[in-house]
């Protein structure tokens, strides 16, 4: 059940809505393409569209070109919200969302990058906010995590430590316990800091559960003791992480393709996204130790790489309350926004 779609210039790997209660209507899309020769040079762009599913419209307002960008997120702390890249030339950058000096009547928001910081030679993959919005963790090309703290528009490296031998995919803090941080990289270890020694201190290392390359952690908003990770494997895995020191492996499901992306809904827990590389995306419940696919969604042709789910109210279709995706595939450029088919018989929070 689509709502709109759009061809980007550049290769779509990431998808993420505002949670800003202001500004749930805004999605950020995000583009790297590597232009080949005797100097490769990689570019990319973030483009900001405003979806009213109510209205079935998809509408582009302001676009900014960048580095090739591997990560962005939002964070809502604060009064204005903040957006922030990991991208190919190894920066960190932070842009506000606000109106522009010369918006049109109506004020049309704008992107302003408002600080960044080279974190490294290497290329930043991936990038969380901690709760408070204090500090962000990033996954480097080179295997190593930089954790940086936000003060007064200025970033600023609080420590750097060598954490896989191969590319850092995820790096996650706890949402209940931001001092830890999860990793997940192509040498298969799934591993947990504490950051409360500098370096930081090895919690626990899983290195025999993955048979590829982790891709994606997400902690369950809801339940402290629940935590997700996709894998190249084909995966989804759920974790009871009560033991910090030994996570128990409690189940996990095959959803094919490779699960690059895991995004729990906010405000139906159970609700997982997944977009699974080359087996397009899924719609999963994860309840307790048991994970099922509800719906699959496969409009897109390339590899499945961005997803989210929008804030804010559910919207009526057919009479019936259904909650708002964004995806986007790579090579073909494309990001589309949809409502799942199926009625869902979900509990919300």
């Amino acid at each position: 059940m689509e709502i709109g779609h759009c061809y980007l210039e550049g290769n779509v790997d990431a998808v993420e809505f505002c949670p800003h209660e202001l500004f749930h209507q805004v999605l950020a899309v995000s583009t790297y393409t590597l232009q080949e020769g005797d100097q490769p040079n990689r570019c990319g762009s973030i483009s900001l569209f405003s979806v009213d599913a109510d209205s079935n419209q998809l509408d582009m307002f302001h676009q900014v070109e960048t580095s090739g960008i591997f990560d962005i997120k939002w964070n809502s702390v604060g009064a204005s919200p903040l957006l922030a890249q990991a991208d190919a030339s190894g920066h960190l950058r932070l842009h506000s969302l606000g109106s522009g000096s010369n918006g049109s009547e109506n004020g049309v928001e704008v992107l302003k990058e408002v600080c960044g910081e080279m974190v490294s030679s290497s290329m930043c993959l991936c990038l969380d906010w901690n709760p408070s919005a204090t500090s962000i963790t990033v996954g480097l090309s080179d295997g190593s995590i930089s954790v940086l703290t936000l003060a007064e528009s200025q970033l600023k490296i609080q420590q750097s430590w060598e954490a896989h031998e191969y590319e850092v995919w995820a790096a996650n803090f706890d949402t209940q316990q931001p001092n830890l941080v999860y990793t997940g990289s192509d040498d298969c270890k799934f591993c947990c800091w504490d950051l409360r020694e500098n370096p930081s201190n090895l919690a626990f290392q899983n290195t025999k559960t993955h048979q590829m390359g982790v891709c994606c952690i997400t902690k369950d908003r809801t339940d402290p003791n629940v935590l997700l990770t996709g894998s190249y494997d084909e995966h989804l895995r759920i974790w009871d992480v009560r033991s910090i020191s030994k996570p128990v492996n409690e189940s996990s499901i095959c959803l094919g393709g490779g699960v690059w992306r895991l995004k729990q809904h906010p405000s139906i827990p159970s609700l997982v996204l997944a977009a699974c590389m080359h087996n397009g995306f899924a719609v999963v419940r994860v309840e307790g130790e048991k994970a099922e696919v509800l719906e699959t969604y496969s409009n897109h042709k390339s590899l499945a790489y961005g997803a989210d789910w929008q804030r804010g109210p559910l919207r009526k279709k057919d009479g019936i309350e259904r909650p708002v995706a964004a995806t986007c595939s790579f090579y073909d450029r494309l990001v589309r926004v949809w409502l799942p088919e199926k009625e869902m018989v979900l509990n919300t929070m």
